[in-house]
């Protein structure tokens, strides 16, 4: 079966056309690198990219990170051949693919059993599969494709740039807020209405996290495109975290510390877990099913929260 515990919290964008962003990726401290070989690359520079990679791989200490590749849209004729030659070359270094723009189970088929193919003749491991959720067919059919190969699917990312053009979504900025998007209160005594910004990515991924969690994979929120603005980048962290999911693309190294804070549980999070569970193994002694704790009541969905928390607080000390 696929890798299920993998830490998610940060997944840092390389271009594989950099070679110095290349370099520096093994040490920039995010959970997962992924290299980069689609929208970050030229069509003229896509060669290139590939052999860029494959020295990357091959010659720098990734022992530090999950190590993935973005292949090419599988619309395009560059996709099966960054498959081969960077599979063939260096898949005992790969840790998942990432396929973009997946719009239906086929897509993920036809990796895998390409996979399956590369890795029987070089006598690899099975490498995971990532997919990115960024059209309109993707978000119609995301149950279908959740379910898919659940021996090698591990996470699902919610592509919100591509998502938006396809649904015709208007938009201001790649993963921010839109102040269109907003409804206005009713009048107060003087007549005054106050106006509300919205969340317009709420719906897609809070059903790419259903999708996810139904299946056992990891659902993971993609860009936000301000660099400039960790304030921006925080708030669209939180509230993905808030919707269940597990970690954010960074498009940046800044925005790596800023997916790791966000993501981990903070210390306050994990005592009160630790107390959880306490209380309910004494509850489950004294033959309770229910007890309070600070005056709010805790039961046996309180006890699968905590255990998420202290299992995941867990995962990352030991990378630690």
């Amino acid at each position: 079966m696929a890798v299920k515990n993998r830490l998610h919290r940060s997944e840092l964008a390389v271009p594989g056309s950099n070679p110095r962003m290349l370099e520096k990726a093994p040490e920039a401290g995010a959970d997962i690198v992924f290299l980069d070989l689609e929208d970050a690359v030229a069509p003229d520079d896509k060669e290139q990219a590939r052999r860029n990679i494959v020295s990357a791989l091959n010659t720098y200490d990734w022992s530090k990170c999950a190590v993935s590749i973005r292949i090419n849209g599988l619309d395009t004729h560059y996709a099966y051949r960054d498959l081969i030659e960077i599979v063939e070359s260096c898949g005992d270094k790969l840790d998942t693919i990432l396929i973009p723009k997946v719009g239906c189970a086929s897509d993920v088929w036809f990796v895998a059993t390409l996979l399956s193919q590369i890795e029987a003749y070089k006598g690899f491991k099975p490498i995971n599969i990532h997919v990115l959720i960024e059209t309109a067919m993707g978000m119609a059919n995301v149950e279908e494709i959740a379910r898919t190969c659940p021996e090698r699917m591990e996470a699902m990312v919610f592509g919100v740039a591509d998502y938006a053009a396809s649904v015709r979504a208007r938009t201001t900025n790649i993963g921010g807020a839109n102040p269109d998007y907003g409804m206005l209160t009713d009048p107060d005594e003087t007549g005054a209405r106050a106006y509300h910004w919205g969340d317009q990515w709420h719906f897609g991924i809070s059903r790419m996290v259903a999708a996810c969690r139904a299946y056992g994979l990891r659902p993971i929120d993609g860009p936000f495109g301000d660099f400039s603005d960790p304030e921006g980048f925080r708030a669209a962290a939180r509230r993905a975290a808030a919707l269940g999911c597990e970690g954010k693309w960074a498009i940046h190294p800044s925005q790596i510390p800023l997916c790791n804070e966000i993501f981990t549980p903070t210390e306050k999070e994990v005592t009160r877990a630790y107390r959880i569970l306490e209380a309910m193994e004494l509850a489950a002694k004294e033959g309770k099913g229910a007890v309070s704790l600070d005056g709010r009541l805790i039961d046996a969905a309180s006890i699968r929260m905590a255990e998420n928390v202290v299992r995941q607080m867990k995962q990352i000390e030991s990378r630690r």
